[in-house]
């Protein structure tokens, strides 16, 4: 009886918790659905009636959302793979490969991870300035392409695969590179696919580097995008709220689809061959 009554503790615990997480997007999609008047009406109006359609397409129409989309896909796009590159090279370096002071300069990367990023904005930001790549493509993908959480994830990964394997290929004449792109990566695809979905995510919602760097409609992304439904004049709830289902639904849908590999990916990360 008391492990039942647990159980039911915890469920309802769970369900509260799920709830609370659903709740801000179903308010989102919601109020993407009304009327402005509904949009900002006292008590809140939970059910639009009837659905407003067309805010979608007024929406995107607004402010040119097809550059911002543009601009997004190129900057995730090109700053995934960056970042799934030059993560890869140096968890393979940490995990296979042996060289001086190899454990005193990983232990020095994971910790710059407690630094909050924004501590180093203005410094990022002065640098960019000095390189003269304000308002440019360089600004929103350089400063992106390295990530020490991603190399600690697929680090962990490879040290998951024996040591004997690597050797044995070495006796066999593979080079490193082969057995990097030929063995460890197909092995631990869990895990590359882990770093590229959270890269993606993360990526496709950034709003505060864009919104620094960058000066000019024609180079701003999706996210920093929702500022032209705030003005002077106030803000349209209803259309902000259709065009945030733009940015935030595809990562919703994506996640979904490929959460299975985050969940393998991370569970692979404490374990060791």
């Amino acid at each position: 009886m008391k492990n039942k009554v647990s159980q039911v503790i915890i469920y309802i615990l769970l369900t509260v918790g799920a709830l609370s997480m659903v709740l801000p997007f179903y308010w989102m999609l919601s109020t993407s659905l009304k009327t402005a008047g509904q949009a900002v009406a006292m008590p809140p109006v939970w059910f639009p009636d009837p659905a407003q359609w067309e805010n979608y397409a007024t929406a995107f129409t607004f402010a040119p959302f097809d550059t911002y989309l543009k601009n997004s896909l190129i900057v995730t796009s090109l700053t995934t793979l960056g970042e799934v590159f030059t993560s890869i090279l140096a968890a393979f370096a940490f995990a296979k490969l042996k060289f001086w002071g190899k454990n005193v300069l990983f232990t020095f990367l994971i910790a710059t991870m407690m630094v909050p990023g924004e501590l180093l904005i203005i410094s990022n930001y002065v640098t960019i300035s000095n390189l003269g790549w304000i308002n440019t493509y360089l600004a929103l993908i350089v400063p992106w392409i390295a990530s020490v959480f991603s190399m600690f994830v697929l680090k962990q990964n490879f040290e998951s695969v024996s040591d004997a394997l690597y050797y044995s290929a070495k006796i066999d004449g593979c080079s490193d590179w082969k057995f990097l792109w030929q063995v460890l990566v197909p092995m631990c695809r869990s895990a590359v696919i882990t770093v590229v979905i959270l890269k993606v995510i993360g990526s496709w919602n950034a709003f505060l580097w864009p919104l620094i760097v960058t000066n000019d409609t024609v180079m701003r992304t999706m996210p920093v995008g929702l500022q032209a439904f705030t003005t002077e004049a106030g803000t349209r709830f209803e259309l902000l709220m259709a065009a945030a289902s733009f940015v935030v639904l595809p990562m919703i849908i994506i996640y979904l689809l490929l959460q299975k590999h985050i969940i393998k990916g991370i569970s692979n990360t404490g374990t060791k061959g």
